[in-house]
């Protein structure tokens, strides 16, 4: 193994940046839609310093100009209000937030106005209508010196700060703000005492920052965990004095590009571009060696043995991300009965057969095999991340499949774990039981498509699933789970409106909206909550806000089932029709027909060229469905609020 240790500062897991890349950019004014959107982001997953940030950026905000948003890529306006210099760090978010899947556009506050703009209802923040509102804070432009006796510094008035902040945009424009954590400066006062010592900075930045990530996310703010960031990098890496008292910069210039991914990951994480899936490699990547070649003896996994401990680490880094609800799968370039050998014999495996859910060896190229994968799992190719050790196969799929993440892990398996966590492919804003179950889920659903393969036909097929479906309005323990549907399903969403936890708290018990969620299993497993119906009640018509589904329970009649529900309660509330809008978008194709399958007839479009379809209540005739209704022992989200 080698003895080097990765800079994480300098973001190793990416390739180094083309030298053709003014080129390249230049060749994405004749592409088509699609090709410029996947070009941006692929020209995006390489590591960009500022200039090339800056080039990237202005790339793509003049091909939007001329073409409107690259397809593939969900749009986000993100505000940004600070207390240090903040001109660096737009071009390096927007570059960030492509290689994340997000077409950024970022609104501005001016230098030190972040009060100002947060309270004022007038304020360009609030007027601009933000998803969401980056309080890109620094601990030296907030007021924690309390004076200059001790103690020196006290963090009740910036956590008032914050607070203040925070709640102006919420009130002001809906929008929930992306809170950082504060990282700690290398100085000290009284050395190891300062940890213990209150009235130290250390002492009040670390209560400062238990408060921040204790009240964010209990007022369905989003957590920026920057303290973290800068102890993985290291606080010389972070902290300029110099760059602070010269330009105001928070953060040093070496550490802007890693910055910006941070907060671009987050960003993609909240329009649920966050990878589902990791694929495992096997030879010299989950055990040392070559099984075919090697044998069971020979390959290096055992306990007390330097290789073979760093090959259990990335095991047990992947059964722990399982354990958190990411889907692992095999592609390895193998004989099948060989490849499982160690995962059946080994006593050195930390990782079982049971563990993965897609097992594929064979000698394809992976490529081809990657595609099977996700194809088995029912999930996007953009959901997978493949860990291999083989930079020669690492750079296949990249050229074949750049939608898939492929870390550049070097040749020390020891380094693979630290490089794998630190790229932040699986960042999560919320976590749920559902989040917690997906592991499993997944797995059931590459059972549900070997019975399907095995049934003469689909109704056969359903029949077999014994399906269940269960329904609640919407309720404060679904909160959490119901705004991460909202915002992270694009395929199955017929208007594709986002909402925040706010605006999702206020539909709950609304006399003006029918609200509906719902969950399904089934003799594989239990999907847990996988749909949203939310109706805005217009006298003796129901107009349907919004409706979307996850796709991994597409095909199985529950469109159906839910609209039987849906006239169901609306009949009985008085109700004569029900209205329902879609609104094409370049992810949501699949439902262009959904209306018309259940039965609503189209009238004229609107203005915006969306497309109308009216339900009359009174010639309804119920579907045929394959599920049948339980009533749940609780709402099927109170097991999401225990997880959280």
């Amino acid at each position: 193994m080698s003895s080097g240790r990765l800079p994480l500062v300098e973001m190793p897991w990416l390739p180094r940046v083309s030298a053709t890349l003014r080129a390249d950019l230049r060749a994405l004014e004749q592409a088509d839609a699609a090709g410029r959107g996947a070009g941006l982001q692929r020209l995006a997953t390489q590591y960009l310093g500022l200039n090339q940030a800056l080039s990237l950026a202005q790339a793509a905000k003049k091909l939007e100009a001329a073409h409107g948003t690259p397809k593939g890529l969900a749009p986000f306006r993100l505000g940004v209000v600070g207390n240090a210099t903040l001109d660096f760090l737009g071009p390096m978010l927007v570059a960030s937030a492509l290689r994340h899947g997000v077409n950024l556009e970022i609104v501005a506050a001016d230098f030190g106005q972040a009060v100002q703009e947060a309270t004022d209802p007038d304020s360009k923040m609030n007027q601009a209508r933000p998803d969401a509102v980056l309080l890109a804070l620094d601990h030296r432009g907030l007021p924690f010196r309390a004076g200059n006796s001790f103690p020196p510094f006290d963090g009740a008035a910036a956590a008032a700060d914050i607070a203040a902040i925070a709640g102006g945009f919420r009130r002001h424009c809906g929008a929930p703000c992306l809170v950082q954590t504060l990282p700690t400066p290398p100085e000290q006062l009284f050395g190891s005492l300062d940890r213990a010592t209150r009235g130290t900075l250390r002492a009040e930045l670390a209560s400062f920052n238990a408060a921040i990530a204790r009240e964010a996310t209990s007022r369905g703010d989003v957590l920026v965990d920057v303290d973290w960031l800068v102890q993985s990098i290291g606080a010389d890496e972070w902290f300029d004095d110099r760059q602070w008292y010269v330009a105001r910069l928070a953060c040093s210039m070496r550490a802007l590009p890693l910055y910006a991914d941070f907060v671009a990951r987050t960003i993609g994480a909240i329009r649920g571009k966050a990878r589902k899936c990791l694929v495992l490699d096997l030879d010299n990547t989950l055990w040392g060696g070559v099984i075919g070649d090697d044998g069971l003896e020979g390959i290096a996994l055992q306990p007390g043995d330097a290789r073979g401990e760093a090959h259990r680490a990335i095991q047990q880094a992947a059964a722990d991300l399982r354990a958190r609800g990411i889907v692992l799968a095999v592609c390895s370039k193998n004989d099948d009965a060989t490849a499982r050998q160690p995962f059946r014999s080994h006593d050195g495996m930390i990782l079982r057969e049971s563990d993965i859910a897609v097992f594929v060896a064979n000698w394809d190229d992976k490529a081809t095999n990657l595609e099977r994968i996700a194809r088995q799992l029912d999930i996007g190719i953009d959901s997978l991340v493949l860990l291999d050790d083989n930079p020669a196969e690492r750079a296949q799929v990249r050229a074949a499949l750049p939608q898939v993440a492929v870390p550049e892990v070097g040749d020390d398996p020891s380094q693979y774990v630290r490089v794998l966590l630190a790229a932040g492919y699986f960042e999560s804003v919320s976590f749920t039981a559902e989040d917690l179950a997906r592991a499993d889920q997944y797995a059931g659903n590459a059972q549900r498509a070997q019975a399907l393969e095995g049934s003469r036909n689909l109704d056969e097929f359903l029949v077999s699933l014994q399906q269940e479906i269960a329904f609640a309005p919407f309720t404060a323990q679904g909160r959490k789970r119901i705004t991460q549907l909202i915002n992270k399903t694009n395929q199955f969403n017929v208007a594709t409106r986002r909402y925040t936890e706010q605006q999702v708290a206020s539909l709950e018990g609304s006399a003006a909206h029918y609200t509906l969620q719902y969950s399904v299993r089934d003799r594989f497993g239990d999907n847990g909550m996988i749909g949203v119906v939310i109706c805005a009640i217009d006298g003796d018509t129901w107009r349907v806000d919004s409706w979307l589904m996850s796709c991994r329970v597409l095909n199985r009649g529950v469109e159906q089932a839910v609209c039987n529900r849906l006239v169901d309660d609306a009949r009985r509330a008085g109700a004569h029709r029900i209205v329902g809008t879609y609104v094409p978008t370049d992810r949501n194709g699949i439902v262009k027909d959904l209306f018309a399958k259940l039965g609503f007839t189209r009238g004229a479009d609107d203005a915006s060229g969306a497309q109308c379809w009216t339900l009359e209540l009174a010639a309804f005739v119920p579907h045929r469905v394959f599920a049948a209704e339980r009533v749940a022992e609780r709402a099927p989200e109170a097991a999401g609020a225990a997880a959280t």
